[in-house]
């Protein structure tokens, strides 16, 4: 939102300066991105004589001239302008003087052995995108001596604030005075607009053709037709301030509907009476309907757009855009001025189906006052006339506009409540009602009636920050927090959120990379990981191949991979702490982590090496990627169950199932299915896991968090080896289970260290070997009592899964 100092004062009585006013701006919430000041800008180029131009002795294209600078001292000057001449009038700068045009800082200078005392400027040179031709050439009354700026009122400054959505009365430059007026920085301006009185009736009807249902996409119009105006180029002082903000001036009766959408937030339309045939409808658009705008181009309609037609068709997309055919030109005698009232999301939606983004969409979508539709409707009646003259007849009046008002029940206190600052009931209520808000009621709690272009405005905390930002967020005293009577404060962090920190903790220490990858992706890749239902599917996807909720992190990783590796970074192991997605409701989202390794990425290390031991990953990677993560939690492993198979996107002969019983499966493990590998176009070696951390079940409390004392024992740890024949589908893991059992004080540590089928052990049947520790405690165990551990073993073992030992 743009625009300078002298319109803001055409609304804001202040003597306030430009620094002040900035300052106040941001200070309230109207954020200031920038300040043009070209009068500071320009400030040492002055207006100039050439006295005499001479041809430059060395070059023919060159000239040597005198110059006045208003100073009675004149200079020497060399130029190049093919229309520098003695006796006009440009623009002169002295050396010193920063060059916009050029960003540079002229200096004294020798141009072809002959020197030159400064520089003749063009437009172009003095930053005001003018063709650079020749130098400015000047009326012959121009003040000798005058700063340039001051002489071609350029000593406007240009104001840019960055608005946010849900302050659609700061799109008008009289909705930011009052803002300013309210911090006591001026007075707001109230000038009379009573309304105009027309000569006879508009000849042109206005219908609103909608459903019931529909009524609120064009609720309230207003029109008017002015007989008999002269359409020419509007006033100076407007073009001045419509370019300043960006805007080309095109003739009178558009630049005042342009003027009044910056002035007072209230965009109108001006139809060229002799083009319009019979009536206006308001309507929903006909599929297929075309309309050549006045930006010049064709756009082709949908139902979903609202239309102003005649007999002809439509002749503007309502609220967004007018139609070239009906527009106002130099040969324009009468003139139909529409105020009307749209719906903001039909408006936003149409902008963003068509691609057209102008000041009335801007405003219409973020919702204008409802109230200032007939208001708007006169106040640009008053300017025609002013400007082009004319008659005008009786507004056409359509509709009503709604009411959007709120009386809000306020007690005075909320202030302190909500914003911890001690403010009198005087003030605040000053402040609302400065505002425009009308405040009733004496006691400790009022009566509010927001106005009717506060539409952001809906309860008691709205009323709190809107005096807490005119009172100024400085004068809200720090305050040390209170003091604990306890001496540890309560935990802040839930379970799920600590669970997430220790996830992404273990998983980088064991040499994976964290990625971050998409929460949607495509439909067959949603499929092939047990999702793609339509409930998860996005109504409107930022791209195609982001269509669905992820219902697994693994997919993401995977093409992230594969991407990595398609550009050399082969031997890849990334892990994702994320949300995963089984249904649209709250209880089908849950919290995963996974990870994948491919080619060589084992946790020793990756790439080739001089010994040849980098091989590819397997599944017992992925395993102990996920084991290791569960320890992380501090979940006890003696309920952990390790089921062969997974689901349908591992290879089902080299993957695994993480469960706490068969009721509570915590994650999976192994190798990626060929199938999937062929889907995602992935190749090499891919192993995966991923865990549900919500499911993993919580560890047992613990009063302290202090880790118990270390005790490390003074007598020698013992190692026996077993070897059990079990049958082919009796898991390992079975085996070291039932030797744990059998003695949990002195074992310490069971680890496989062989399985073998083949000759010497019966059909159907498989030998597991395993290496027991046990370590003492508080004596050397004897002979006698080794035995009868071994013995322990080998009886639960048997017990547990059938085993024998093997002969």
């Amino acid at each position: 939102m743009k625009f300078t100092l002298s319109w803001l004062k055409d609304h804001l009585d202040a003597e306030a300066s430009l620094d002040t006013i900035a300052e106040t701006l941001t200070r309230i919430g109207l954020e200031v991105e920038g300040v043009e000041d070209k009068a500071a800008l320009l400030k040492p180029f002055v207006v100039a004589q050439v006295l005499t131009a001479e041809q430059h002795p060395n070059a023919h294209r060159l000239r040597v001239c005198t110059v006045d600078a208003g100073d009675g001292r004149p200079v020497q000057v060399v130029c190049g302008a093919p229309n520098a001449r003695a006796g006009m009038k440009t623009v002169f700068a002295p050396p010193g003087t920063y060059v916009p045009g050029l960003d540079k800082t002229l200096a004294v200078g020798t141009i072809r052995g002959v020197e030159s005392l400064g520089m003749l400027c063009s437009g172009a040179e003095l930053g005001l995108g003018e063709e650079a031709s020749g130098i400015l050439d000047l009326p012959e009354d121009a003040p000798t001596g005058q700063p340039y700026a001051l002489y071609a009122r350029l000593d406007d400054p240009v104001i840019e604030i960055n608005l946010t959505p849900n302050r659609p009365d700061c799109t008008a430059i009289h909705g930011i005075a009052r803002d300013l007026a309210a911090t006591g920085l001026g007075g707001l301006k109230r000038e009379p607009q009573p309304p105009v009185r027309g000569e006879g009736a508009c000849p042109v009807t206005v219908t609103l053709d909608f459903e019931a249902h529909d009524r609120g996409l064009c609720p309230y119009f207003t029109l008017r037709l002015v007989r008999g105006v002269k359409n020419g180029p509007s006033p100076d002082w407007m073009q001045r301030r419509l370019r300043a903000i960006g805007l080309r001036p095109i003739n009178a009766l558009v630049d005042i509907t342009n003027y009044l959408t910056f002035d007072r937030g209230r965009p109108l339309h001006v139809f060229d009476a002799a083009k319009v045939q019979g009536g206006l409808v308001v309507r929903r658009a006909q599929e297929g309907e075309t309309l050549k705008a006045l930006d010049g181009r064709t756009y082709t309609l949908t139902g979903d757009s609202v239309v102003i037609a005649d007999a002809n068709g439509p002749e503007s997309i309502g609220g967004i855009i007018g139609g070239e055919a009906s527009g106002c030109d130099a040969d324009t005698v009468d003139v139909l001025i529409e105020s009307a009232l749209w719906d903001p999301v039909n408006i936003a939606q149409s902008g963003r189906r068509l691609g057209i983004i102008t000041d009335a969409r801007y405003r219409f979508e973020r919702g204008v006052d409802p109230a200032y539709t007939l208001p708007g409707l006169d106040l640009a009646t008053r300017l025609v006339l002013e400007i082009c003259g004319g008659t005008p007849s009786e507004p056409v009046i359509v509709g009503e506009p709604p009411a959007i008002e709120r009386v809000i029940d306020f007690p005075w206190t909320e202030t302190r409540r909500l914003a911890g600052i001690e403010l009198s009931r005087a003030e605040m209520k000053v402040t609302l009602e400065a505002l425009g808000f009308h405040v009733a009621g004496t006691g400790d709690r009022v009566k509010v009636l927001t106005p009717s272009w506060r539409p952001d405005v809906e309860g008691k905390a709205d009323l709190v920050e809107e005096i807490v930002r005119i009172a100024g967020l400085d004068r809200i005293e720090p305050k040390p927090l209170p003091r604990m009577e306890a001496a540890v404060g309560k935990p802040v962090l839930t379970v799920m959120q600590k669970r997430t920190r220790q996830a992404k903790r273990a998983l980088a220490s064991r040499g994976l990379v964290e990625a971050v990858t998409w929460s949607f992706i495509p439909h067959d890749d949603a499929v092939l990981f047990g999702g793609g239902g339509a409930d998860l599917a996005l109504a409107n996807p930022i791209a195609a191949d982001l269509s669905d909720m992820r219902p697994s992190l693994v997919p993401g990783l995977l093409r992230a991979a594969q991407r990595n590796a398609d550009r050399g970074s082969a031997d890849v192991a990334l892990f994702e702490v994320g949300q995963c997605f089984a249904t649209d409701q709250p209880e089908g989202q849950t919290i995963r982590a996974a990870a994948i390794r491919r080619g060589s990425a084992t946790h020793a290390g990756a790439g080739r090496h001089w010994d040849g031991g980098a091989g590819a990953v397997d599944a017992f990677d992925a395993k102990a990627d996920a084991l290791a993560l569960l320890a992380t939690f501090g979940v006890p492993a003696g309920g952990l169950q390790v089921v062969a198979g997974g689901p349908a996107w591992l290879h089902p002969g080299r993957s695994g199932t993480l469960q706490f019983g068969p009721k509570n499966p915590v994650g999976f493990f192994g190798e990626v299915h060929p199938r999937v590998m062929k889907a995602l176009d992935l190749k090499g070696q891919f192993v995966a896991f991923e865990i549900t951390l919500d499911a993993v079940p919580l560890p047992k409390y613990r009063p302290t968090k202090v880790k118990p004392a270390l005790h490390l024992s003074d007598f020698q740890p013992i190692s026996r080896d077993f070897a059990f024949v079990v049958g082919r589908d009796v898991a390992a893991g079975d085996v070291v289970k039932a030797a744990q059992g059998a003695e949990r004080k002195l074992i310490t540590g069971i680890d496989v260290f062989d399985i073998y089928e083949g000759v010497g052990i019966p059909e159907g049947s498989k030998s597991v070997a395993i290496a027991v520790r046990l370590q003492p405690v508080e004596r050397t165990l004897t002979d006698a009592e080794i035995e009868a551990v071994t013995a322990r073993i080998v009886a639960e073992v048997g017990r547990k899964t059938g085993a024998t030992l093997r002969s």
